[in-house]
């Protein structure tokens, strides 16, 4: 599909959803209608399951939910009523490991991916573990080919360039980074791309820390599309053409005319990587 979108214009709605952290699964499903008509939507790091360092650790690893689970399959019932494709960060437990992980869900095939973050950040590194190249999927979406890099992994160029040779034409940035600084990452992102980004963060209003939100979508040539919505919950929605990428990729391809391989290799390895490996 994303192949064939290159080749025609290809106009749809795609749209961030900005909600609290740790967000329960019956807040989300609030929101069904406002979700209704967007092709593919977007929602914060760890809107399910909490940030952490803000709750007991046996509660926080109680919130965590597994994938696939009973709140995966409520999300795809909501991506099938919908008819949205969703991309959702939850805090994930595998076994006694928790990991902020980005899972994508198609209205017709429920849970199609997921994404374990890379690198958790400072105090995160305390609370989760770090995933590997079997997650990084480029999933195919009625709005284009997504792929998603969940808060500061947006900063590593390696695993830019990675997503960039995937062809992917959404891309999907769930965080929970609140500051002024983040808008001119994803504009940057876009821009280097050539590709459209939506970027969805938390808000809240009140406790030691607040999130005071700026999701934001931004088009293949780095202008801003809907956002940064502040102050308040909310969903801001964007109509997009891929057509937009053919022409914006004419002058930057990153990962084509503008790579030079002869000068720079990358090698993304993509074997899960266990901790035991049972040989039988």
């Amino acid at each position: 599909m994303a192949a064939e979108a290159r080749t025609r214009s290809l106009v749809t709605v795609v749209a961030a959803l900005q909600i609290g952290p740790g967000a329960d699964l019956e807040r989300i499903l609030e929101f069904e209608a406002e979700i209704r008509g967007a092709s593919l939507v977007v929602l914060p790091e760890a809107v399910l399951g909490e940030y952490p360092g803000r709750v007991p650790f046996p509660e926080y690893f109680r919130a965590a939910v597994a994938v696939p689970g009973p709140e995966t399959r409520a999300l795809a019932g909501l991506a099938a009523r919908t008819g949205a494709s969703l991309v959702v960060g939850v805090i994930e437990r595998d076994g006694s490991t928790l990991y902020s992980t980005a899972v994508f869900l198609d209205p017709s095939l429920g849970l199609v991916a997921k994404h374990r973050k890379l690198v958790p950040t400072e105090r995160e590194r305390l609370f989760w573990g770090r995933g590997d190249g079997s997650t990084l999927p480029a999933v195919p979406t009625a709005a284009g080919l997504a792929g998603a890099a969940i808060c500061w992994e947006n900063h590593m160029p390696l695993l830019r360039a990675a997503m960039y040779a995937k062809g992917v034409e959404i891309w999907c940035a769930p965080t929970a980074d609140d500051r002024d600084v983040w808008q001119a990452s994803m504009r940057h992102i876009a821009d280097e791309g050539r590709c459209f980004v939506i970027s969805a963060c938390p808000y809240e209003s009140s406790g030691a820390d607040p999130f005071r939100g700026g999701s934001v979508i931004v088009g293949p040539l780095g202008d801003v599309l809907a956002g940064p919505l502040r102050d308040g919950e909310g969903l801001i929605t964007a109509s997009i053409d891929l057509g937009e990428i053919v022409t914006a990729r004419k002058s930057l391809d990153v990962s084509g005319h503008y790579a030079r391989p002869d000068v720079f290799a990358l090698t993304v390895d993509e074997r899960p990587r266990d901790g035991v490996t049972f040989l039988r």
